[in-house]
């Protein structure tokens, strides 16, 4: 009997570096183990995570295996080697106005080969040409400077800050507001 091996050559989830799939629950050691980098924590979150487990870590995927919960769609992010390298997330979906906003995190070891730029880009695909979005909406700290150029390599429009808007190790931190039109993203992509 053969191994089974997917065909992803037509797999929308799916960019030249990097692949979005479902979270499953033997991801839990990986997530315990991203949770140990507290600075990279911090930069994601309001503060410090608090401690947590392989088992809380299972605990939370179970809940969260589907992909979908509270308006937020998760996706764990692997390399086309099929190792996990990080998450994506696509939050803020309003559909009134047309908005929405993404998440993402590269770990550690993964960092600084495009693999964010990559997983964005298949997540704003999918916000304005298959959702019909017309504006993604997103923010990072500013002394987040890998956050910083990802938006712009991305080609979103800096379009203003928040000064002393998030308290975390013992400072105020601006956010830097960033935004993309589904026009500005057309350009870029020469549909």
């Amino acid at each position: 009997m053969t191994a089974f091996t997917p065909d992803y050559s037509h797999y929308f989830w799916q960019g030249e570096r990097t692949r979005l799939r479902p979270w499953r629950l033997d991801d839990a050691e990986l997530r315990f183990m991203a949770s140990l980098d507290s600075p990279t924590r911090q930069m994601h979150q309001d503060g410090v995570e608090l401690p947590t487990s392989v088992e809380l870590q299972k605990e939370w995927l179970e809940k969260a295996a589907g992909g979908k919960d509270d308006g937020m769609i998760r996706f764990a992010m692997e390399n086309l080697e099929g190792v996990t390298v990080g998450w994506v997330t696509l939050h803020s979906r309003d559909q009134k106005n047309g908005t929405f906003g993404f998440g993402v995190a590269v770990y550690r070891d993964y960092r600084g080969h495009g693999n964010a730029v990559d997983a964005v880009r298949t997540l704003l695909k999918y916000g304005f040409w298959e959702q019909r979005y017309q504006k993604c909406n997103s923010v990072c700290f500013h002394t987040n400077e890998a956050s910083i150029r990802m938006h712009e390599k991305l080609g979103f429009i800096q379009e203003g800050r928040i000064r002393r808007n998030c308290f975390f190790n013992g400072k105020y931190h601006d956010d830097v507001l960033f935004g993309m039109t589904r026009e500005e993203f057309d350009e870029l992509i020469k549909i």
